[in-house]
Order: C-alpha cells, then sequence, then structure tokens
C-alpha cells in the first residue's frame, strides 16, 4: 500500500517553480532590461527577500501538494476496489466506513476499527465460551505458482489466530496458538494457563508436531467442533483483505485530516 502511494506521489507531483529554475531558463537566453528588473526587486529585494515569508510560501506549496496526492489516492482506492459499505458524506474524500458481517457462523464479530487485529466471541454447549483473537496479514510464503511476474497472488498470506476455550466455574484456559492459511487452519501450540494470564514461566508443552498423528488429528476435530475450521480460515482472509484497505483508507484521511488542521 506504501507503494501505491509513493507512485501516486511520483505520478503526480510536478516540479516546483523555484528562483534557481528561473535563473536556469533565463540563461538561455540573454536576460531582458524587465527580467532583471524583476529579479533585482521580487528575489532580492522585495516580498522574497523575506525568508519568513519564503518558507511559509514553500511550506504552503509542500502541503497543497501533500493534499493533493491524498485525496488522489483516496480516490483511487475507494473507486478502483472500494471496501465493503463506503458510502460518501459530504464530498469524495469524506467517508462513513465500517466493518462488514457483524456475524460469522455462530461467531460475533468485533471489527476493532483503527486497530490491527479482530476479535471474535461464540458460546458453545451450556458452559463454553470461546474467544479468538486475530491479526491482520503478518507474514506470508511463496505460492506453487511458477510465473516470471510476480504479483499478489503469487505469495500466500498468513494470519495468526490465538483461540481461548474457557469453561464456566474453571480457572484454567486451554489456548491454541494457529496459523490461518488461505483456506485452512494449522495449529503451531497448546497449552494451559490461568484466566489471570501467564505469571513466570510455565511449562507450555511439547511442539504440536512432536504428539502422536492421532493425538493431532484429535485436537483438530476439537477444533473444528467449535468452529475453528478451514471455513473460518476462508472467512479470516476475506475479511482481513478488506480491512487492510479499510484502515489504509482511514490511515490517509486521518493524515490529511491533521494537515487540513488550522491552528
Amino acid at each position: 500500500m506504501a507503494l501505491r502511494l509513493t507512485r501516486s506521489i511520483r505520478r503526480y507531483a510536478t516540479p516546483l517553480l523555484t528562483p534557481l529554475s528561473i535563473t536556469s531558463i533565463s540563461d538561455q537566453n540573454p536576460p531582458s532590461l524587465l527580467h532583471q528588473a524583476i529579479v533585482s526587486n521580487s528575489f532580492y529585494s522585495g516580498t522574497y527577500a523575506n525568508p519568513g515569508y519564503s518558507s511559509k510560501m514553500r511550506k504552503s506549496t509542500f502541503e497543497g501538494n501533500l493534499l493533493r496526492l491524498l485525496r488522489n489516492e483516496i480516490q483511487y482506492e475507494l473507486e478502483s476496489s472500494p471496501p465493503h459499505e463506503w458510502k460518501r458524506v459530504a464530498s469524495f474524500d469524506l467517508f462513513a466506513i465500517k466493518q462488514p458481517v457483524p456475524e460469522f457462523n455462530c461467531f460475533k464479530v468485533d471489527g476493532r476499527p483503527g486497530e490491527q487485529w479482530i476479535r471474535l466471541n461464540r458460546k458453545f454447549g451450556e458452559n463454553e465460551e470461546i474467544k479468538v483473537e486475530v491479526t491482520m496479514f503478518d507474514g506470508s510464503i511463496p505460492s506453487q505458482k511458477t510465473n516470471t511476474v510476480v504479483t499478489e497472488d503469487d505469495v500466500e498470506l498468513h494470519i495468526t489466530i490465538v483461540v481461548n476455550i474457557l469453561k464456566e466455574n474453571v480457572n484454567d484456559v486451554v489456548e491454541f496458538v494457529c496459523s490461518a492459511w488461505i483456506d485452512s487452519i494449522e495449529i503451531q501450540k497448546v497449552f494451559m494457563r490461568g484466566r489471570d494470564r501467564m505469571v513466570g514461566q510455565p511449562y507450555m508443552g511439547p511442539g504440536f508436531k512432536e504428539l502422536d498423528d492421532e493425538m493431532q488429528e484429535s485436537l483438530y476435530e476439537f477444533l473444528e467442533a467449535r468452529g475453528i475450521d478451514d471455513e473460518l480460515a476462508v472467512f479470516l482472509h476475506k475479511y482481513m483483505k478488506n480491512k487492510d484497505k479499510l484502515e489504509f483508507v482511514r490511515w490517509m484521511e486521518n493524515v490529511k485530516s491533521y494537515i487540513e488542521r488550522k491552528y
């Protein structure tokens, strides 16, 4: 996304007209008396001789250029592939944006606007509560494609999810640390902890891959029964792709609003 903004800056930026550039242009031909008068009276003896005024002019020019770039990039992002559920408020650069899909299957989704993670909650059975904390994309691996031109489709994005399963009147919590790939859930770690998080350095259990194959399969079935499955992985990737764009647009709006603010 930062590359898109950089690309926009290069695409839309124009060179500023400065005394140096004017002098370079005038060197191509003998300066006229009028030109000499303008240079001597404007740049060296008049308004431009005031360093404070010149500094304010440059600051205003730079800020105006940055605001234009931000507006262009916001418009591009929202018109080329808009995130779900955005609408115009007053003008193209003022938007009310909210995350879609408040629920998925039995999970309630807390989109955490402005943050790099989301939370899902659900009840299971009569006495279990399941809490899932999910990061935005935090890694990737090369895909199996062999294209010579690398695109965003040539990598598989990674999401970390932490699943806490709590039972009523029980102080211990079983916690699963998992990887969510585009269409699958992969368990990385399983351990027990107290509801008040960990104190010191308790034993975290063996590596998941070290467990017996049958036990590994049973733990996957344990999660799948509670809705932590491949279908959830697919949903999370779609949701986070949308959130990624929302947060990028929100960030640009916040930067633009700050620059526009008058003191």
